[in-house]
């Protein structure tokens, strides 16, 4: 890698996992700075025009994406940096917006032989003939927003009642929701390196989902490196989120995250194109449990920044030294404080 290239952390966005990106971002420009790299903060959000003034005003020749959920982890962001020319982390645009949409993630799933729980889709206009769309699917289930990410507007519903208020909780967050089967199991996440599998983490909620509150609020989950899983199963788990990964088209970093039950049956949830990348979070975690220290995870993610569309965009051939070291949509403060918060 040449350290003379200027990095764009690109951080914030307009999703409601903007909190958790700011962390994100903060972290791994830190982490950049601290092994020699040219880095530029680029902060953006709900209120923020011209998104691309902003990447081009900082002058950058490579952006690592730290956003997260919409906007940012769903392949609009990277359709802009195809157009712009400028080489980013992460996930193609199509296999971004494929991973986001877990309708279509968990087609391709079954389109794949991957392994997935049963699930409908529910709408706005689904909730006046919600008992009849239910029919025999059974209780519990899980309820999420088709296309969010964090686990924002999670719900378990045990019966009909639940079931509609979770259908209108991921409906403030998205145009349908996902009904999933609730299954009884050891939840674990794989981390996914350029194809190569890192380990994996087992996660134990204690309030027994693993939702919003329960990742973020800390000492809500306990946290288990290597997960608790006789070797040849846990080869089984490693070999599933390959196959689940490839099924998409994901590259560079990524989670996956599986149900593992008792019964000998395994379950993918989702692939993250853009897992959390604070020091604390699962990906980094995973590494270090591989060797790789948060610094080098980071540089080792940024080394595989790329274009995937093969445009024919011409690139800017020389660098302003005068262009300004933090380009935001915020104050710098104000970043500063919600990467502590």
């Amino acid at each position: 890698m040449n350290k003379m290239r200027r990095v764009g952390v690109l951080m914030g966005g307009m999703s409601a996992e903007r909190d958790v990106s700011l962390r994100t971002g903060e972290g791994v420009a830190r982490a950049l700075e601290e092994r020699g790299h040219d880095v530029v903060r680029i902060s953006f959000g709900p209120a923020t025009r011209g998104v691309d003034e902003l990447v081009r005003a900082a002058k950058i020749d490579v952006a690592f994406l730290a956003l997260h959920g919409k906007g940012g982890e769903d392949g609009c962001i990277q359709g802009l940096l195809e157009l712009m020319g400028v080489p980013y982390t992460g996930s193609s645009v199509l296999a971004s917006a494929l991973a986001m949409d877990k309708l279509k993630a968990k087609e391709l799933f079954r389109l794949h032989n991957v392994p997935t729980p049963p699930y409908y889709v529910a709408s706005r206009s689904d909730l006046d003939d919600l008992e009849e769309l239910h029919g025999s699917f059974g209780f519990p289930v899980i309820v999420k927003p088709r296309a969010e990410g964090s686990s924002v507007g999670v719900t378990k519903a045990c019966n009909l009642s639940e079931l509609q208020a979770g259908i209108a909780t991921a409906l403030e967050h998205d145009d349908s929701a996902l009904v999933e089967r609730f299954v009884t199991a050891m939840e674990v996440h794989v981390g996914v390196l350029d194809g190569r599998v890192l380990g994996a983490i087992e996660v134990v909620p204690k309030s027994g989902l693993y939702d919003y509150h329960a990742k973020y609020t800390p000492g809500m989950t306990e946290y288990v490196t290597p997960p608790r899983l006789p070797s040849v199963r846990a080869r089984g788990v490693m070999n599933l989120a390959e196959r689940a990964v490839r099924a998409l088209g994901v590259t560079g970093a990524c989670r996956v995250d599986l149900l593992v039950t008792a019964g000998e049956n395994e379950y993918v949830l989702e692939v993250n194109t853009l897992p959390g990348m604070t020091p604390t979070s699962l990906l980094p975690k995973i590494a270090q449990g591989a060797g790789i220290d948060y610094g080098s995870l980071c540089e080792v993610i940024l080394e595989g920044a790329k274009l995937h569309a093969g445009l024919p965009v011409a690139r800017r051939k020389s660098k302003d030294a005068s262009a300004p070291a933090h380009v935001s949509a915020l104050p710098l403060s104000a970043i500063k404080r919600a990467a502590a918060g």
